[in-house]
């Protein structure tokens, strides 16, 4: 299904617009195989040396926790708040067979690397894959419409969590689940966390990422009356793994390993929220 290349409001952040538009993040050798995540990386032996089929497969086992954790999926509406180029989307298909999946990106580039990555997977199973441009905070869909709503590390770009959590409720049906993962600060002091995040790392110092606290989705979420809140912590599934990765691929003073210092220090910290809609 095409989709309507608009811009939408909220206006996309420049760190944003570059990053995932004429950079490319998708195309990065750090993120193999077209996904934009950290990885899950348990049942990988870290200390060994690392192939670009573990690097894929750690990216795929955090879909496959995450949907874990709103299983079952089968023969229902699935959308992906933040899709990118559409791999997850893509798994989601191969092996929870939803009855529909919808990628939704606020970026055009993206979406349209997205359709063409996925032309063929498009053409053969019609109306079952569709992409849609939109933002997190103001989404282009009925009321209602979908049984589970997911978001991978995408939820530390969005600037309103509280509009987030609002959309996703409304988009949900009743009973419906939600899925969020992406990295927090693990207090409640964000200026303080924010400013030392932006000293260790240069995607929190250029606005890229923005220093949320994980009780800031939490309470939006409860706040848009969604239900039976909960946070699990995937750090010690997810840092080591992503710091052991870098080590093949950058050297030991760059920026991005800050990212295992930041969790070491108490300041950051991964994270899967669930909660449902009564």
């Amino acid at each position: 299904m095409a989709y309507d290349i608009q811009e939408p409001f909220p206006v996309m952040r420049p760190a944003v617009r570059e990053t995932y538009g004429p950079a490319n993040l998708s195309g990065e050798p750090i993120f193999a195989g077209g996904f934009i995540n950290f990885g899950y990386w348990r049942g990988i032996d870290v200390t060994a040396p690392l192939s670009v089929a573990d690097r894929i497969r750690s990216q795929q086992d955090l879909y496959r926790h995450i949907w874990d954790a709103v299983a079952p999926m089968e023969q229902l509406r699935l959308l992906e708040v933040g899709c990118g180029l559409g791999m997850g989307c893509a798994l989601a298909l191969r092996e929870r067979r939803p009855a529909e999946v919808t990628g939704m990106d606020i970026h055009s580039a993206q979406l349209a690397r997205a359709q063409q990555a996925h032309a063929a997977l498009l053409e053969q199973e019609p109306g079952r894959l569709r992409f849609a441009q939109g933002a997190a905070e103001l989404m282009p869909f009925a009321d209602a419409e979908f049984d589970v709503v997911v978001s991978v590390e995408a939820a530390q770009h969005f600037p309103d969590l509280e509009a987030f959590a609002a959309e996703t409720a409304r988009v949900l049906r009743p009973g419906g689940r939600v899925a969020i993962a992406s990295f927090f600060t693990s207090g409640d002091d964000a200026p303080g966390e924010g400013a030392a995040l932006a000293q260790l790392l240069d995607t929190f110092a250029n606005g890229l990422d923005i220093a949320h606290p994980v009780t800031a989705l939490t309470d939006a979420l409860a706040a848009a009356g969604l239900s039976d809140v909960r946070v699990e912590s995937l750090g010690p599934q997810v840092w080591a793994g992503w710091d052991a990765w870098l080590s093949h691929v950058c050297a030991p003073d760059t920026w991005a390993r800050n990212f295992l210092r930041a969790y070491e220090q108490r300041i950051l910290d991964y994270h899967l929220v669930t909660a449902h809609r009564r």
